[in-house]
């Protein structure tokens, strides 16, 4: 028995997850990113987060109504967290206060549900380095956030080697990129471009 976890970020060109004074989606929203939110969040998977995230979209769920939140509703959620305690406020979530890499550790190997964890920067780079990770899914707005990015979602984390698995364009502008991630190792003796004085 074994499971597979999903790292879902949102992001502009430059790797941001969000900016200062633009909208949401950075004004980019459009029916196909929003049919590729149904679809995804319509899957058989539990949902993971961190503590800040998952206060974040349990305020999104009672303040607007969109198109996948009855989904969001009803799927399983763990958030990791020393701080929250249950009841959580939103429905079908359970609170994990243990070290989130050994919990998703045994997880992967004790569960046949995918995971699947979407935002949550910091905790994702802990499962990302721990090599946990099996999809990386990359929504990638065209706009550059320049010096109104925030949450910066690689910067200071591991390096990885990505393999590309998927690339669809939706609404003719919005990059969904799914890659396999590899924890980069560094350049083999000899290989790539010699640089002589």
């Amino acid at each position: 028995m074994s499971t597979t976890l999903t790292v879902d970020f949102f992001c502009s060109i430059d790797g941001y997850g969000m900016a200062k004074g633009w909208p949401g989606y950075w004004g980019k929203e459009g029916p196909e990113l929003i049919e590729d939110r149904v679809r995804t969040f319509a899957q058989d998977q539990v949902l993971v987060f961190g503590a800040t995230t998952f206060r974040q979209f349990r305020k999104f769920v009672t303040m607007f109504d969109g198109p996948y939140y009855d989904s969001l509703n009803e799927l399983p959620k763990l958030v990791f967290s020393s701080t929250l305690e249950e009841p959580l406020g939103w429905q079908n979530s359970t609170v994990l206060s243990e070290d989130a890499v050994t919990a998703v550790e045994r997880l992967k190997r004790t569960t046949d549900v995918p995971m699947r964890s979407h935002g949550s920067i910091s905790l994702n780079r802990a499962l990302l380095a721990a090599g946990l990770v099996d999809r990386i899914e990359v929504m990638m707005f065209p706009v550059i956030s320049g010096r109104a990015g925030e949450a910066a979602l690689f910067h200071d984390g591991a390096e990885f080697d990505l393999d590309l698995i998927e690339s669809t364009v939706l609404d003719g502008r919005t990059h969904k990129l799914v890659y396999a991630p590899h924890l980069h190792r560094g350049i083999p003796e000899g290989a790539g471009p010699q640089l002589r004085n």
